[in-house]
């Protein structure tokens, strides 16, 4: 069964790249009297490890969200901004964002004149206050702000904010709490920085050194009139990734995963991403190198307020990863 109270709070959490405190906090909430060790490295990952003395496997998604930092701050109360992870400035103009601390702003464009191309330095966040001593109090070059959205639901999808990658956390927390009886040594990374460049995940696989890895994380889908031209779609099950920029599927890992989910009747589908990355990327090349795949969750409006996923493909993914975590 789906857990919509998770989600909500997984969604909702402020845990930006770099500023992952109250998203690590919430995790560790979650899975306290799950796991038999509970770790934070030096980068900031949460590892999360269920003992065994047979082959040792990492499972990793990442904490953070992409957001924004802010670059500048004047007198009236008008802030500008760089992003922290990838994002388009043409579908920033009105979105509203909050701080750590609560604060809002929206987000306003200059003027552009005719021809001229909306890029972030055209962007600024009007924070709605004429207060001097307001905005010099609270607001500072290095603060990070995140998309402010409500969460929702139908009966079959999700419409939230950071699906990217908190529905990942989502499935890692589940799988955690029924994990299988096994005698492999599993890990459970959630890691921080993967929206400016994996930067968690490497020193995670570097001081794991797992025999085998699997990100889990969204991927986009072929199923809207966006151009985008692939087979995932919403309700399609499970995806287990052959291919993105960061990586091409361990065979072994490839044939792994679509044993399981046949051998255990779980709806699965193939995805070839032809951008983008994940955790898995800087993990199978760690050391001596990793066998490693992905375990992807398709998600429309990525890197949007409002990302949507299929809740039936969620339960799918964490049926894959309990029994890949016990085989």
């Amino acid at each position: 069964m789906f857990n919509s109270e998770l989600m909500k709070k997984l969604s909702d959490c402020f845990g930006p790249s770099g500023r992952e405190k109250m998203i690590r906090e919430l995790i560790i909430d979650e899975i306290k009297d799950y796991a038999d060790e509970i770790t934070i490295d030096p980068l900031g990952n949460l590892i999360a490890r269920k003992k065994g003395d047979g082959k040792k496997i990492l499972f990793s998604a990442h904490m953070d969200q992409i957001g924004l930092m802010v670059t500048h701050v004047d007198e009236k109360g008008f802030l500008r901004f760089a992003n922290v992870g990838g994002l388009n400035a043409k579908e920033l103009p009105g979105l509203r964002m909050v701080f750590a601390d609560g604060h809002e702003g929206v987000i306003c464009c200059e003027e552009l004149k005719e021809n001229e191309k909306l890029t972030t330095s055209k962007l600024f966040l009007d924070v709605a206050s004429t207060d001097k001593e307001f905005i010099k109090k609270n607001f500072r070059i290095g603060d990070m702000c995140v998309f402010k959205s409500d969460y929702y639901e139908t009966d079959d999808c999700v419409i939230c904010k950071a699906a990217d990658d908190r529905v990942g956390c989502y499935i890692l927390i589940e799988a955690i709490k029924n994990h299988p009886s096994t005698d492999n040594d599993v890990y459970y990374v959630f890691s921080v920085q993967e929206e400016v460049g994996c930067r968690g995940a490497k020193t995670a696989g570097y001081s794991i050194d797992p025999d085998i890895a699997v990100a889990v994380d969204v991927t986009a889908t072929g199923d809207t009139p966006d151009g985008i031209k692939m087979d995932v779609k919403l309700g399609g099950g499970a995806a287990i990734k052959l291919k993105d920029n960061s990586l091409i599927t361990h065979p072994l890992v490839k044939d792994l995963l679509t044993d399981l989910a046949e051998k255990n009747k779980i709806k699965y589908q193939y995805e070839i991403l032809e951008f983008g990355g994940t955790d898995a990327g800087p993990i199978h090349t760690s050391r001596e190198g990793v066998p490693s795949g992905v375990i992807s969750i398709p998600t429309r409006n990525l890197h949007t307020s409002g990302e949507i996923f299929n809740k039936s493909d969620v339960e799918e993914c964490v049926k894959l990863l309990i029994a890949a975590a016990g085989e």
